[in-house]
C-alpha cells in the first residue's frame, strides 16, 4: 500500500479521535446549568443521557435527579420525558412513592387502638412488628427499594409513601394489640426476650418455653435489652444476694414486685426504696429493671412534664426513677394512674388540638434518700422499702457483682417464670377473706407463692408494709399529724373548717403551719383532710364533712372509731398515737357525741 494513503488514514482517524474527545458530556454540570436555565434538562443531548443513565444506573440517576430538583428542574415533567425518550407506555411510569407504597404492601399491615400504624416484616424467617413511623420500617422499606431499583428513594418520595402507608394501615387494614414486654392471649403470658429472632417465652398453667413467632405482636422500643434464656431448676434465695434487703417479709414484698411486673396487666404497685447515702439504692433498682426489663438506660431522672412521662411509658414496661427528692402533684396523681391503669392524654408536639392517649399500667421503682411518698392516694398503691448502710466488710465491687449476677440471672428469671405458671394455674381458685386497695395483686401473688414459699407469706409481709406505711405517711403530713395529735384526748371534734384550722395550727405550731405545705385556706385544709381520710380511718379516726342547722353551715365532723379486726390490716396492732411517737390506749370504745363547742 501507499506509504502516503497509510499516512493519510492515520491522520484521518487521529482527527476522529480528537473530535471526540472534544464531545463534552451533556450531564457534566448540568445542575449549576439548571440553576440558570431550567430547560437545561430538556435539551436532546441531555435528555437522551439521563435516559441513558436512567437505565445504566438508577442510583447515579436519582442522585442527579434530586439535584435537578433544587437547581430548579420541573422533575415531573422530566420524568416525563425520559420516559418518552426509553420508549415506555403510560407516560412517566411509577413514580418512587409509589414504588414504595406497593413494597409495603408485602408487609401485612395493621393498626393498634389508638390508630398507630403498625407493619409485620417477614425477616429472616420470623415475624417482626414495627411502627410504620418508626426507623425499622423505613429501613426495611429502603432496603426493598435499592432491591427493586438499585437506587435510593428521596427524602420527600418516603415522606409522601409513608403518609399513605399509614394511612392504609388505619383504614383499610385490622386492629390488633400491641404489647412491650409483656403480653398475654387465651390465658397464656408472653415474655419478648427481645433478641434478634424476636424469639419469647410463653407461659401457661402447664409451665414455660421458649417460642419462635409468638401469637401476640411485641414491639422494640429504642434502648430495649435482651433478655437472657431462661433456665430452670434455681432458687429464688439466689435474687436475696444480690439485695440489700433488712428483712425476708422485704425480700417477699419485692419478688411479689416482681412477680406483678411478669404478668401482662396491672395493677402494679410502685416500689419505693429509701435509705441514706450508701445504702445501694440506684444497684437496687438497676438489678431488678435488669431482671425484668433491661434496657441501656435502667434508671432515669424524675420527668419535669407530663410529656416525658408519658413518653418513657410508651417506650418501656418499667420504669425506674433515681434520686428522687420529692414528688409533684402532678407526677404523684400520674403515678397513681400508671399503677392501677388508668388513661391520660398529652398533647402533640408542635400541635394545639391533637392528642395522644395512653391507658396501660407500667410498674414504677422510686428511689431517694428522704420520704419521697406523702400523698395517700399514691402511698395506698405503694409497697416501702427501706435501705440500711452497707457495711464496708458487706461491699462488693461493682464490676464483681455484676458479673456474678449475670451467671444466675437465668436461674433467677426461670425460678420466677415457675412461680408465675403456678400463679395461671391457682388464680381462678384464690380467695381473700379481705381486699386491699391492690387487690388484683394481692391475688396474683397469693395465686403465685406456694411455687416459692408457704401459703400466708406474702399475705403477712403485705399487711406489715401497709402498717408502716400509714404510719409514714401520717407522719410526713403535718395536717394527718396534727389531727392525730388533737384526737389523742378527745374522741370527739365538731366545728368549722376555719375553726379546725386553728385549732390544728396551734396544736401543729407556729413553725410547721407557717411552711410551705401547711393549708393556705379553710378549702385548702378541706381537700387535705379528704386526701388523708382513708389513712386516717386505718389508725381509727373518721373525718366526716356535714352540714348543720337552717343555714346549712359546713362542718368538719371528727370521731374516733373502733375497728374490727376484719376490716383493719393489722387491727391487733392499732393505736391511736401522739405526734411524738408515743401512744394512748386501744382503741375500745364506742363513738361518743362530744363536740369542742
Amino acid at each position: 500500500m501507499n506509504p502516503d494513503a497509510i499516512l493519510e488514514a492515520d491522520q484521518l482517524i487521529a482527527d476522529a479521535i480528537d473530535s471526540a474527545e472534544e464531545i463534552p458530556d451533556p450531564l457534566a454540570g448540568l445542575a449549576e446549568k439548571t440553576e440558570a436555565d431550567p430547560g437545561a434538562p430538556f435539551m436532546p443531548e441531555a435528555l437522551e443521557a439521563l435516559a441513558a443513565l436512567k437505565q445504566d444506573n438508577r442510583a447515579a440517576f436519582e442522585a442527579l435527579r434530586s439535584r435537578l430538583k433544587k437547581a430548579g428542574c420541573r422533575v415531573t415533567a422530566l420524568d416525563d420525558a425520559i420516559a418518552e425518550e426509553n420508549g415506555e407506555q403510560g407516560g412517566r411510569g411509577p413514580t418512587q412513592a409509589d414504588i414504595l407504597i406497593d413494597l409495603a404492601q408485602t408487609a401485612d399491615l395493621f393498626h393498634a387502638a389508638d390508630g398507630a400504624g403498625f407493619a409485620d416484616l417477614d425477616i429472616n424467617g420470623h415475624r417482626e412488628t414495627w411502627p410504620i413511623r418508626a426507623k425499622g420500617f423505613r429501613r426495611w422499606l429502603a432496603r426493598r427499594f435499592f432491591e427493586e431499583t438499585g437506587g435510593a428513594p428521596s427524602s420527600e418520595a418516603l415522606q409522601s409513601a409513608l403518609n399513605v402507608i399509614e394511612a392504609k394501615a388505619h383504614f383499610d387494614a385490622p386492629e390488633r394489640q400491641v404489647h412491650i414486654r409483656v403480653g398475654g392471649l387465651d390465658g397464656r403470658l408472653y415474655l419478648d426476650l427481645g433478641d434478634e429472632t424476636w424469639r419469647a417465652v410463653e407461659i401457661d398453667a402447664t409451665g414455660w418455653r421458649v417460642i419462635d413467632n409468638p401469637p401476640v405482636r411485641f414491639r422494640r422500643a429504642s434502648g430495649m435489652k435482651p433478655m437472657p434464656i431462661p433456665v430452670g431448676g434455681g432458687s429464688i434465695e439466689s435474687l436475696h444476694s444480690f439485695l440489700n434487703v433488712q428483712t425476708d417479709a422485704d425480700f417477699v414484698l419485692v419478688v411479689a414486685w416482681a412477680l406483678a411486673v411478669l404478668r401482662n396487666r396491672g395493677p402494679y404497685p410502685v416500689i419505693v426504696l429509701s435509705g441514706e447515702q450508701g445504702s445501694a439504692k440506684s444497684t437496687f433498682s438497676a438489678i431488678l429493671r435488669a431482671l425484668l426489663d433491661p434496657n441501656t438506660a435502667p434508671l432515669r431522672a424524675l420527668p419535669r412534664e407530663d410529656r416525658d412521662l408519658f413518653i418513657a411509658a410508651s417506650n418501656g414496661h418499667v420504669l425506674a426513677f433515681d434520686n428522687v427528692s420529692g414528688l409533684p402533684a402532678w407526677i404523684s396523681d400520674t403515678l397513681c394512674r400508671l399503677a392501677t391503669g388508668g388513661g391520660f392524654a398529652v398533647r402533640q408536639l408542635y400541635s394545639d388540638q391533637d392528642e395522644v392517649l395512653f391507658d396501660a399500667a407500667r410498674p414504677v421503682i422510686l428511689n431517694g434518700i428522704e420520704d419521697i411518698v406523702t400523698r395517700p392516694d399514691l402511698a395506698d398503691r405503694a409497697v416501702f422499702l427501706t435501705l440500711e448502710p452497707i457495711p464496708e466488710e458487706r461491699r462488693r465491687p461493682e464490676q464483681e457483682l455484676w458479673a456474678a449476677f449475670e451467671l444466675e440471672r437465668p436461674r433467677i428469671l426461670g425460678v420466677l417464670l415457675d412461680a408465675v405458671a403456678k400463679g395461671l394455674a391457682e388464680l381462678p381458685r384464690t380467695k381473700l377473706d379481705r381486699l386491699p386497695r391492690m387487690a388484683d395483686f394481692a391475688l396474683w401473688v397469693t395465686a403465685c407463692e406456694t411455687a416459692l414459699w408457704p401459703s400466708g407469706t406474702f399475705w403477712s409481709a403485705y399487711c406489715g408494709n401497709r402498717d408502716e406505711a400509714v404510719d409514714g405517711v401520717i407522719d410526713a403530713d403535718p395536717i394527718a399529724a396534727a389531727v392525730r395529735a388533737v384526737m389523742t384526748t378527745r374522741t370527739e371534734w365538731t366545728g368549722t373548717a376555719s375553726e379546725l384550722l386553728g385549732a390544728l395550727a396551734d396544736m401543729a405550731g407556729e413553725r410547721i403551719a407557717k411552711a410551705k405545705t401547711w393549708p393556705d385556706s379553710p378549702r385548702a385544709l378541706a381537700g387535705r383532710l379528704r386526701r388523708a381520710a382513708t389513712f386516717l380511718r386505718k389508725i381509727g379516726i373518721d373525718v366526716g364533712f356535714e352540714r348543720e342547722g337552717r343555714a346549712r353551715t359546713r362542718t368538719i365532723r371528727i370521731r374516733a372509731i373502733c375497728l374490727p379486726a376484719s376490716l383493719s390490716f393489722a387491727a391487733s396492732r392499732r393505736f391511736i398515737e401522739d405526734p411524738t411517737g408515743g401512744s394512748a390506749a386501744p382503741c375500745s370504745w364506742p363513738p361518743v357525741s362530744e363536740s369542742h363547742r
